[in-house]
């Protein structure tokens, strides 16, 4: 240990004073205390750099930043790493780059990468989703390294939403951050996420169940739709999904060139499907009645339910259910609640449940049935959906339905 057998004392230190050039005092073990002409005093250690012959120095701070018992421990962790073959200035360049791509990576952007994987989720989903966290976690620690994320950091973001009783809000978006942290730990950026009991830490939102009308109670609505003052093209856009038994998004972006008179089909391609599967639809007498009620107002447009406000767009899925909450359906039904009242009547009519669920574009649940039933029973359904057809006209109580009377004529 020879390299310690000097040690400055403190006295020394205090009294080193400035001299016309720059001068070392040795403490042992590489460490030096370098004093300049202005009396400022800095420790360095110097070494001979792992597998060459070269000299050369690391500066460790200045004398009033770190002290001497601080610089020898320094100054030991530097021989250590010798002792292993490591360069000292090269491990420190390698843990500042490694400290700066850290900080680097923030939450919001890891998010920025994180969005760009989301080409299979339909852009109406995504802005939804990316709103969530512009509103309620960007501005909290959207600027904050992944590595660096507690749950304490993401508990104070949320807590005052939940405190306003929004807890559904907090539970979504509590789970696209874990999404994020996720895509972050695949991505090599940490090693595990700190954030993915958080959800559990506050109070779970309410279950409410998708608010649907009874069969009986069909009559009702068909009766306050037809005497509402709303539009022609929302009438017939209520009766096209109701008899379609598809999803909102579905029914409101329904084009022309989408249907097939001649074969009584409804083509819906892959790229409108939930499931990203296409959906034939067999169309009815009353379905068909429909379109040539509406004919008239969008034949020369793209969609058969054009926007009133911008024609060249289809009019927008959430028309239903605004127009059921003016009507007085606000809490008793909605757009996909009217697949819920056309599920339950067939079940109960004693429908095949898989015909229905065909009929319903639903992915069956079973990934090994799935995969080797392609089939989409077109022509039972067919006959299904004239049944279902008919109980609606029947419920309508005649020329109630926008359809009212039923004429075939070509639409051209």
């Amino acid at each position: 240990m020879s390299h310690l057998i000097h040690r400055l004392k403190d006295k020394e230190i205090e009294q080193a004073q400035g001299r016309d050039r720059i001068y070392r005092l040795p403490d042992g073990g590489g460490l030096y205390l370098l004093v300049k002409p202005n009396n400022l005093k800095y420790w360095e250690f110097r070494y001979t750099k792992p597998g060459t012959k070269n000299r050369t120095f690391l500066g460790l701070g200045s004398l009033d930043m770190i002290n001497v018992d601080g610089a020898r421990d320094k100054a030991f962790e530097m021989r250590k790493l010798l002792k292993e073959g490591i360069d000292p200035k090269l491990d420190r360049i390698e843990k500042r780059t490694q400290i700066q791509q850290e900080q680097a990576c923030t939450f919001k952007s890891v998010a920025d990468e994180w969005v760009k994987t989301k080409t299979k989720l339909k852009p109406k989903t995504v802005q939804g989703n990316w709103r969530k966290l512009e509103l309620y976690a960007f501005p909290k620690f959207g600027g904050i390294p992944v590595k660096s994320l507690t749950p304490i950091i993401v508990q104070e973001a949320f807590r005052p939403i939940a405190r306003r009783g929004k807890l559904e809000t907090v539970k979504r978006t509590i789970q696209l951050v874990n999404e994020i942290m996720r895509f972050a730990i695949n991505s090599g950026l940490i090693q595990h996420n700190v954030l993915s009991g958080v959800g559990e830490t506050f109070a779970s939102p309410d279950v409410k169940h998708m608010a649907a009308l009874k069969p009986d109670e069909l009559t009702e609505l068909l009766q306050t739709v037809a005497t509402a003052n709303m539009q022609l093209a929302t009438k017939c856009l209520i009766e096209w999904q109701l008899h379609t038994m598809t999803r909102p998004s579905e029914a409101a972006g329904a084009r022309w060139d989408e249907i097939d008179i001649e074969n009584r089909l409804w083509f819906i391609p892959d790229t409108r499907m939930k499931m990203k599967r296409e959906h034939r639809i067999p169309l009815t007498d009353q379905t068909i009645a429909i379109l040539e009620r509406i004919h008239p107002i969008s034949g020369h447009r793209v969609h058969v339910f054009p926007s009133m406000r911008f024609p060249k767009r289809s009019i927008d899925s959430e028309t239903i259910n605004k127009a059921l909450g003016r009507i007085g359906f606000k809490d008793r039904t909605t757009a996909h609640g009217m697949r819920s009242l056309a599920s339950t009547t067939l079940n109960e009519r004693g429908f095949d449940p898989d015909i229905i669920e065909a009929a319903l574009a639903h992915q069956d649940r079973n990934a090994i049935r799935s995969a080797y039933n392609r089939t989409d029973y077109l022509e039972r359904r067919r006959k299904m959906m004239e049944w279902w057809s008919s109980y609606i006209d029947d419920a309508a109580v005649g020329s109630l339905s926008v359809t009212g009377a039923v004429h075939l004529r070509a639409i051209g």
